[in-house]
C-alpha cells in the first residue's frame, strides 16, 4: 500500500492470543500498527516475529489509564478473557472493560478515529433463547463470580453506544463467541486449551457437569477476517454483531475429537459445574453473513489440528 494511504491502527491487547493474529493481518495488508499491551495475559512471544518490522510498534501500557497517540482506527481488545485470569483480580477486570472503554472512546473522540470494541457472547449470560441473536438482552447474574467480565463488557457496550449517540463517534461492536487457535495460553483455563494439554500429556481430561453443555468454536483466522470486515463497513453499521461459528458441539464431543486427533490415552473425568457456567452457546450470525458477506471457513477438526501442533511445539520446547 502506498505510504500516503497507509492507515495508523492501534490494537489494545495486541500481544494477546487474538490481538497478535490481528496485528499480523493488519501488517500484511499494509497498515502501520501500534500494539498496546500491559502483558497481564499477553506475551512478547506472540509478537516477537513482528518486532523489527518498520511498520510495527510495541508499547507497554494499561488501558485503565489514558493514552495520547495519533491513530486512524482503534481495535479495543484489551481484557483478560478466560475465567482463571479475569477472576484472579475481578475489580481490575471490571476496570479494564469500563475505564478501558472510556479511555479508548475519549482518544477516538479527540483524534476522530474509528473504534471497534471486542465484546463477548458472555453478554448473553446463561441464555433463555437458542441460538442467540443480537436483539436478545441476555440473562446475566450481576453479582456472580463471572460478573466482573460479563457486566464489564455489557457496560462497555453501553458506553460505546452513548458515545455514538451523544458525540457521533464512529463505532463498531463485535460480540465474539468462543475462539481458538495457535498462541492460546496453555494455562488459561479455556476448554480447548485445557483439553488439548491434558490429552497431549495423557492426563485425565476434565469435563464439568455432564459434558453436555454446548459451545461453538471459531478458528482465530476466521474471526480476525470478520473483525477486519466489520471495521471496514460504512459508518451507519455499528453492531452489536455476533461473530463466531454457528456449528454447535457438546464439550464431550470436543474431548472425543481431541483424543482421536492426538491419539491420547487420556480418560474423561467429570467435576461439578462452575458457578454461572452457561449451558448453551451458539451464535446466530445472520447479520454478519448478510452485512459482511462472511461465514467461518475452517472446520473444527482442521482448526484443532493446527492448534494441537502449536501445543506440541510448546511442550517440546
Amino acid at each position: 500500500m502506498p505510504k500516503f494511504i497507509r492507515k495508523r491502527i492501534m490494537v489494545t491487547g495486541g500481544a494477546g492470543f487474538l490481538g497478535s493474529h490481528l496485528c499480523e493481518r493488519l501488517l500484511e495488508r499494509g497498515d502501520d500498527v501500534l500494539c498496546v499491551d500491559n502483558f497481564f495475559t499477553g506475551t512478547k512471544d506472540n509478537i516477537a516475529h513482528l518486532i523489527g518490522n518498520p511498520h510495527f510498534e510495541l508499547q507497554r501500557h494499561d488501558v485503565t489509564f489514558p493514552l495520547y497517540v495519533e491513530v486512524d482506527e482503534i481495535f479495543n481488545l484489551a481484557c483478560p478473557a478466560s475465567p482463571i485470569h479475569y477472576q484472579f483480580d475481578p475489580v481490575q477486570t471490571t476496570k479494564t472493560s469500563v475505564l478501558g472503554a472510556i479511555n479508548m472512546l475519549g482518544l477516538a473522540k479527540r483524534v476522530k478515529a474509528k473504534v471497534l470494541q471486542a465484546s463477548t457472547s458472555e453478554v448473553y449470560g446463561d441464555p433463555e433463547i437458542h441460538p442467540q441473536h443480537e436483539g436478545y438482552w441476555g440473562k446475566v447474574n450481576p453479582i456472580g463470580l463471572r460478573s466482573c467480565y460479563d457486566e464489564g463488557k455489557r457496560c462497555a457496550e453501553t458506553l460505546f453506544f452513548d458515545y455514538y449517540r451523544q458525540h457521533h463517534l464512529r463505532i463498531k461492536v463485535a460480540r465474539i463467541f468462543n475462539t481458538y487457535g495457535p498462541r492460546m495460553l496453555p494455562n488459561d483455563g479455556r476448554v480447548v486449551s485445557n483439553i488439548i494439554m491434558q490429552a497431549l500429556q495423557n492426563e485425565p481430561i476434565t469435563l464439568f457437569g455432564n459434558g453436555m453443555q454446548t459451545r461453538s468454536f471459531c478458528f482465530v483466522d476466521d474471526l480476525v477476517e470478520a473483525l477486519l470486515r466489520l471495521m471496514d463497513t460504512p459508518d451507519d453499521i455499528t453492531g452489536p454483531m455476533n461473530l463466531g461459528n454457528p456449528k454447535e458441539f457438546t464439550i464431550y464431543q470436543l474431548a472425543e475429537l481431541v483424543i482421536r486427533i492426538t491419539g491420547s490415552r487420556s480418560a474423561i473425568v467429570f467435576k461439578p459445574l462452575p458457578s454461572d457456567d452457561p449451558r448453551q452457546r451458539q451464535p446466530d450470525i445472520a447479520m454478519a453473513t448478510g452485512t459482511l458477506n462472511w461465514s467461518p471457513k475452517i472446520s473444527l477438526e482442521d482448526g484443532l489440528e493446527l492448534t494441537i501442533r502449536h501445543f506440541e511445539q510448546y511442550l517440546s520446547a
